[in-house]
């Protein structure tokens, strides 16, 4: 039996409790949902020759789901301050799969802008017009994610206005068992609007089996611009496969930047849809891996109108056992003349074990296009260690060195200094192996390794 099935049996014996804990917006896609997975599998293997990227076996656990909406205690006033130094957000969370915003998290934002829960009344007529609209519904992860979730965040930018300052999502893993959370997020910026997004993955408790299943929409309007960035630091016994979907309309501009510095078994995907003329596009990403985690990425670009660029940036550094995947493709439609648009993604073997899978692919429908893509996996680079070590450079740190300086450009693609400064900082920290990578959070990441 594959484990979506033990995931129908959950719903059906308790979806008059998850209806009743969710808003009429939520509630009207189950029902579709439930008939896309009904006899459907998720997928048994994912790149070819890595089992752990397999969906069903990352789903196949008996986790347990906060179902009744259980208040599980998470002092986090006490126990986590995830601010960015020289950068002031405007921050909200989810503990497991519930929503929380600060009482003060709304001051001086401006009028029109909701960040809340997908069940607030104030959020209910941009979810009834948007949810469910850009996501692949008939994906059986994402149905999966419809049938089960109770909550979600929505964050609403109306037409023209600009935010100042960035907001700030920290997703919290906290539990005494092994918990799935379905983790859902709206986003809608409207013409001429402009926001950036931080969110932050964190583990507390390290003891427990975690997996998030999150599923991120994202539309924009002609000539918005939209920054999401997305750190995960979590933890060895967490999972997360997060699946992000967005449209862009005429003149968009948008920045998606996923940095996985510790994981467990970690799988992202970017699905983009270009509809308009004149947008931007960029697409990039590091992993850094050891002991045995894994992290995997897959993008798909689809230019489906004129005059648009796009860029692919992906990088990873693995060491020890650790595992990595990177597919990555690129679809012109006939329907996108004058298209520009690249994939790059280079990797570092730091040990003999680690292992890499790279697959970059362009489908090409319309000869007035620029268009490239190239991969390299390697070791470090033996002349550059022996020049740093013969002028008294320790090989540790002149290996340490070479791997910072690998993952510069793209640390270089974030269009927020303060944050720029900060992750030099963690993946300085996370490169030399200290216990705690966000010891300004006060969440411990050790034993990761």
């Amino acid at each position: 039996m594959g484990s979506i099935n033990q995931y129908i049996e959950l719903y059906n014996e308790n979806h008059q409790a998850i209806a009743r804990h969710s808003s009429a917006a939520l509630n009207a896609r189950r029902e579709k949902a439930l008939s896309l997975i009904d006899g459907k599998q998720l997928p048994h293997r994912g790149v070819e020759g890595f089992e752990k990227t397999s969906i069903e076996e990352m789903f196949a656990p008996d986790f347990g789901v906060n179902v009744n909406r259980m208040n599980i205690p998470v002092n986090v006033a006490a126990s986590f301050k995830c601010d960015v130094p020289n950068m002031s957000t405007w921050m909200s969370y989810i503990v497991n799969d519930m929503f929380h915003v600060p009482a003060n998290a709304r001051n001086n934002m401006p009028s029109g802008v909701i960040v809340d829960s997908l069940n607030s009344p104030q959020s209910q007529n941009i979810v009834a017009q948007y949810y469910g609209t850009i996501a692949n519904n008939a994906d059986p992860a994402v149905a999966l994610n419809t049938l089960l979730v109770q909550d979600g965040v929505l964050v609403y930018i109306p037409r023209g206005v600009k935010l100042e300052k960035p907001l700030q999502l920290v997703n919290i893993f906290s539990s005494p068992i092994d918990l799935m959370a379905m983790r859902r997020l709206l986003i809608v910026v409207e013409e001429n609007a402009e926001a950036q997004l931080l969110i932050c993955d964190h583990t507390q408790d390290s003891e427990h089996n975690y997996l998030s299943s999150q599923v991120i929409e994202v539309y924009m309007g002609k000539n918005a611009r939209f920054d999401l960035y997305d750190i995960e630091e979590s933890s060895k016994k967490t999972a997360r496969y997060s699946r992000l979907f967005a449209r862009q309309e005429s003149g968009s501009n948008l920045l998606v930047n996923g940095m996985t510095l510790v994981c467990g078994n970690t799988r992202n995907s970017y699905d983009i849809d270009v509809v308009g003329d004149n947008c931007e596009t960029m697409l990039a990403g590091m992993a850094i891996g050891s002991g045995n985690q894994h992290a995997d990425n897959s993008s798909n670009v689809n230019h489906r109108a004129a005059h648009c660029r796009s860029s692919q940036l992906f990088k990873y550094v693995l060491d020890d056992q650790s595992t990595g995947a990177f597919e990555g493709s690129i679809l012109v439609s006939p329907d996108a003349p004058y298209t520009e648009a690249y994939q790059s993604n280079r990797n570092m073997l730091a040990s003999q074990q680690a292992r890499m899978h790279t697959k970059p692919q362009l489908e090409i429908y319309n000869d007035e296009v620029k268009c490239s893509h190239g991969a390299t996996t390697g070791q470090l680079d033996a002349s550059a260690l022996f020049y740093m070590r013969s002028r008294g450079i320790s090989e540790k740190e002149a290996r340490l060195m070479l791997m910072q300086a690998f993952m510069a450009d793209v640390i270089e693609t974030v269009r927020m200094e303060g944050l720029r400064d900060r992750l030099r900082h963690l993946v300085e920290k996370r490169f030399y192996g200290q216990q705690t990578l966000c010891a300004d959070c006060g969440i411990s990441c050790h034993d990761n390794k």
